[in-house]
């Protein structure tokens, strides 16, 4: 089987025939030039499937589903909670987050955001590209972008925050306050948070204030970096 991993937003069960899309179907054929009986694999929330290449007609890839190969992940649920910004900078955030495991993108407008609306087809794509790349199985949820409090308010008790504040002194995540709960990680926005915006994050119960770093970093890196922290306390 070859290594290709597509997202196959409709039911997939054994012996299914059905075919690509056309941009998928491009891909296969005239990118990676898979051939007729060759295999590739498709995946959604329900697992992952082996689909064997019947024809290809009028550029369209037709198949069969052969084999299950892997059942849906039940993974440590990791959100990020973020400030939008610029275009490129946020396509590569959208990626690396999804490779490095984040189930859930929660956009926030704070006080200073200067991006405010986000294009969630575009990041959807992103999202699913990476997903395929890096051998993910689910594929992250992006919600509509909310206020700070609207999003506190919503999520009361529902997670572990946190929160990488540079005025913390806190640099080593306790994991022995962690719960059970799915673990949000908050990035401020290009300008920081406000003050009356941390002291509202320090006042959600369970918040734990984590400084990533001592230089001030941009936004995008900022939030590889709580990830790659917490994957690395929590062992994700």
């Amino acid at each position: 089987m070859s290594n290709i991993r597509l997202f196959f937003s409709e039911s997939l069960f054994l012996k299914l025939s059905s075919k690509l899309d056309k941009l998928q179907s491009h891909y296969v054929n005239k990118v990676m030039r898979i051939k007729v009986d060759e295999t590739f694999s498709l995946f959604n929330n329900s697992g992952e499937w082996e689909a064997r290449i019947n024809g290809i007609s009028r550029g369209m890839v037709e198949f069969t589903v052969t084999k299950h190969l892997r059942s849906k992940e039940n993974l440590k649920e990791v959100w990020l909670a973020f400030s939008p910004i610029k275009s490129n900078y946020f396509n590569f955030m959208i990626q690396k987050s999804t490779e490095l495991g984040v189930t859930k993108f929660l956009p926030i407008i704070f006080e200073r955001t200067i991006v405010r609306k986000i294009n969630s087809q575009r990041l959807e794509k992103v999202i699913i590209e990476a997903t395929e790349q890096s051998n993910r199985i689910n594929i992250p949820k992006i919600e509509k972008p909310q206020n700070l409090k609207n999003f506190l308010s919503k999520n009361k008790g529902k997670m572990n925050l946190v929160f990488t504040d540079l005025n913390s002194k806190n640099k080593k995540l306790d994991v022995n306050k962690l719960t059970n709960k799915p673990i949000c990680i908050i990035i401020g926005p290009e300008g920081d948070f406000s003050e009356a915006e941390r002291k509202e994050i320090l006042s959600y119960e369970g918040v734990n204030s984590l400084k990533i770093n001592e230089n001030i970093l941009r936004s995008e890196t900022a939030a590889i970096s709580a990830i790659s922290i917490v994957s690395y306390f929590t062992n994700l």
